[in-house]
This record gives structure tokens, sequence and C-alpha cells, in this order.
């Protein structure tokens, strides 16, 4: 599996576990899981752009 899509693909993991845990956390009103969850979430989008700026450079 090439880097740029490796990266997409567990970017776009990562969102999916972040939101879960965001909703999880806003449902049992446990502020730190809501919290992990976001930056969880926003650590998945950034590394699904690596990919694709990989992908643009080909590396």
């Amino acid at each position: 599996m090439k880097s740029s899509t490796k990266e997409n693909t567990e970017g776009k993991m990562h969102q999916a576990k972040g939101k879960i845990k965001e909703i999880v956390g806003k449902a049992v009103g446990n502020r730190d899981l809501e919290a992990e969850g976001k930056i969880e979430n926003l650590d998945g989008k950034i590394q699904e752009k690596l990919g694709q700026v990989e992908k643009i450079f080909g590396k």
C-alpha cells in the first residue's frame, strides 16, 4: 500500500473513532472523552490531508 493511501485510510479511521468518542462523551456527560474524541477527529483530518499532499507530490 502506498504511503499516501495508508495516510488517507488511517486518517479516516481516526476521524471515525474520534467522532464516536465525541458522541459517547456527550451522551454520558464525560467532557474528557468528548474532548479526546474531538482531538482524535482533528488529528485524523490532518493525517488525511497529509496523505493527499503526499499523493500530489508523488512520495
